[in-house]
């Protein structure tokens, strides 16, 4: 054999062997696991509590404002997910209770609003154990052990009503991994008498008392105005789609203006809209949809669109959500800095008005309970 022919032999082996070696792929970075902080409020809407809604409309966006500001140890967001009973309604189903859910677990925090501002009072028998219990057997819980899954039970009259026991409801929260928190409306010794500290106490949750009636006053402050024509820029940067684009793009307007009985209220509510981690709507709003998937502009049925989009190229939508995206995030910041504003106030004008302590309401409990329960599960409030 030639020194040509043997070399062209040996190039042949190697090229054997170079062909039959594994492929290298490239290592995925491993995925960060979804966490959840997932909140079931429970409301007694029976005769007595007029207040206890009135706080749990005006105070919602405070709970979402905390929630927003949760991190867990590896520096990601959890989702945050609301639920929402309601029971000691006479209307309701005797058979349940009287208990009746009013939103499973989501994220459609203009929803949840919109459901407590149409909520009023009607005497009946107020079952906590039952409440409890159906929450939990109804509602679909994550099932990750790193998860902040609790409930906050508010009310008043004796804890220990109804065919379900406590118990029942405290072993089922042990089992899924669930902390339950009591909220008695009225004084503390009245709450321990009615037996509001067992539901705390077997689910390693706390008790707590507010009263109920208490409304906190608006100071006017000289971030005001401004921060409503913010809120009002940032709607403008919504683009709705789908069957239920234009329909939430209004109700996003209308509750809005349910928020503004108080400037408290509606400013809570222009914060929590600054928090795109937990007011996200990318099931009606293009720009969200598209933060979410790149190719969503590909999926959408443009004749669902605004009438000045429909016949937009998918280059020009592009650009315009782009745009639009830009445009909400400076707004967003800027809310955050003129709210911290708007918070100093009046934080240094309640300092030189009073030094007497405020009473505790549902905002005041709700918010020491989550800042201090997030810990148990890698996460921190910031």
């Amino acid at each position: 054999m030639n020194l040509l022919a043997k070399s062209l032999s040996a190039l042949a082996v190697i090229a054997v062997f170079s062909s039959t070696k594994p492929e290298t792929k490239p290592v995925k970075p491993m995925e960060v696991p979804p966490y959840k902080i997932q909140v079931a409020i429970l409301l007694d809407v029976s005769g007595s509590m007029e207040g206890l809604i009135d706080q749990a409309k005006t105070q919602l966006w405070n709970m979402v404002n905390t929630l927003g500001k949760a991190e867990c140890n590896n520096n990601t967001k959890p989702q945050i997910e609301l639920a929402l009973y309601e029971y000691g309604r006479t209307n309701n189903d005797q058979g349940k209770g009287y208990v009746k859910q009013l939103s499973a677990f989501t994220n459609d925090l203009d929803s949840v609003s919109k459901i407590l501002f149409g909520l009023s009072t009607d005497g009946g028998d107020e079952y906590c154990g039952q409440v409890i219990y159906t929450s939990m057997d109804e509602l679909k819980w994550d099932a990750a052990k790193e998860s902040y899954k609790v409930i906050f039970i508010a009310g008043n009259e004796d804890f220990l009503q109804g065919n379900v026991k406590y118990t029942q409801a405290c072993t089922k929260a042990k089992e899924k991994n669930i902390i339950v928190n009591t909220i008695y409306c009225g004084d503390y010794q009245s709450g321990i008498a009615e037996h509001w500290n067992l539901g705390g106490e077997c689910s390693n949750g706390n008790f707590m008392n507010i009263d109920q009636n208490a409304k906190e006053k608006d100071i006017p402050t000289p971030y005001d105005q401004t921060l409503v024509t913010l809120n009002e820029k940032l709607n403008s940067t919504y683009i709705g789609y789908g069957a239920t684009g234009a329909a939430n793009i209004a109700r996003q307007g209308e509750v809005d203006k349910m928020n503004s009985g108080t400037m408290n209220g509606y400013v809570s509510r222009a914060n929590a809209k600054a928090q795109s981690n937990v007011y996200n709507n990318a099931s009606w709003d293009l720009v969200d949809a598209s933060k979410a998937d790149s190719a969503y502009f590909l999926k959408i049925d443009k004749n669902t669109l605004p009438d000045s989009l429909k016949n937009k190229s998918t280059e020009q939508l592009k650009k315009i959500v782009k745009e639009k995206a830009t445009e909400r995030g400076a707004i967003q910041s800027e809310i955050i800095t003129v709210n911290a504003n708007r918070s100093r106030f009046i934080a240094e004008e309640k300092a030189k008005a009073s030094t007497n302590k405020a009473a505790a309401t549902l905002e005041t409990a709700v918010e020491k309970t989550i800042k201090e329960q997030v810990q148990r599960y890698n996460m921190r409030i910031n």
